[in-house]
């Protein structure tokens, strides 16, 4: 159960801090004015929240594991919102960075 809230808390921040941050790109490089702008902010202050909703304590390692999962849900969303077309590198480079997650994140350890 702890596994299965880790990953959709991961799935909840990046939508939160990506589109956040998508979101104050299109504010301030689309020209699409403050309230994209603000709504960015927002979205970008709400992924800081949910990272403390963590069943695991560690700071260092929720971070580190978001770490991958925004490399990853990065690509996703500049995919699905703008367009772009990875290559071969950049899905490999993901791939690898959700396997540093699952490391991190679900390897057993003792005590």
């Amino acid at each position: 159960m702890d596994t299965l809230k880790s990953i959709a808390l991961f799935l909840v921040a990046a939508v939160a801090e990506i589109g956040g941050a998508w979101l104050v790109w299109q504010g301030v490089r689309e020209q699409r004015g403050l309230v994209w702008i603000g709504a960015g902010v927002i979205a970008l202050g709400i992924y800081g929240f949910v990272a403390t909703l963590h069943p695991d304590a560690n700071f260092g390692r929720i971070l580190a594991a978001y770490g991958g999962v925004f490399v990853a849900g990065s690509l996703a969303w500049g995919m699905v919102l703008d367009g772009f077309k990875p290559d071969r590198f950049d899905v490999v480079g993901a791939l690898i960075c959700l396997v540093g997650v699952a490391v991190i994140m679900y390897s057993p350890r003792a005590g």
